[in-house]
């Protein structure tokens, strides 16, 4: 019998760790983990139970990827938008996902997306 794996959470490179957890928790609406300090060089945001674990690195990051599937991804976009969030690539129909971009200030890519839209053609 093998072992099963309880999570899995990503780490993001990046140069300004309160930079990064300023655009996390007030733009994309995550919040710090609660042991997460002022002075910190390591940090975790989540958001509904998942979380996104960021690393400070003065030097250049690595641009990562990152699926994050949601319920509905129309009113996530709504408000990224309204925030002023850096959306790389709005909702757009394929056949795995309705999946929109949206990049951090380290160039990071967040690819959210739910179900495919029924009625829209696939951008595939």
């Amino acid at each position: 019998m093998s072992t099963k794996l309880e999570c899995l959470n990503p780490i993001l490179i990046v140069r300004d760790i309160k930079a990064s957890l300023d655009y996390y928790v007030r733009v994309l609406a995550f919040t710090k983990a609660d042991w997460v300090t002022e002075e910190a060089k390591f940090a975790m945001v989540l958001r509904d139970g998942f979380g996104i674990y960021l690393s400070e690195n003065g030097t250049a990051p690595s641009k990562t990827y990152v699926w994050i599937g949601a319920e509905d991804i129309v009113p996530l976009h709504a408000e990224f938008t309204a925030k002023g969030a850096r959306i790389k690539k709005p909702p757009t129909n394929y056949s795995w996902a309705y999946e929109m971009a949206v990049e951090d200030p380290d160039g990071h890519i967040l690819r959210i997306g739910s179900e495919p839209k029924e009625g829209l053609p696939f951008n595939d």
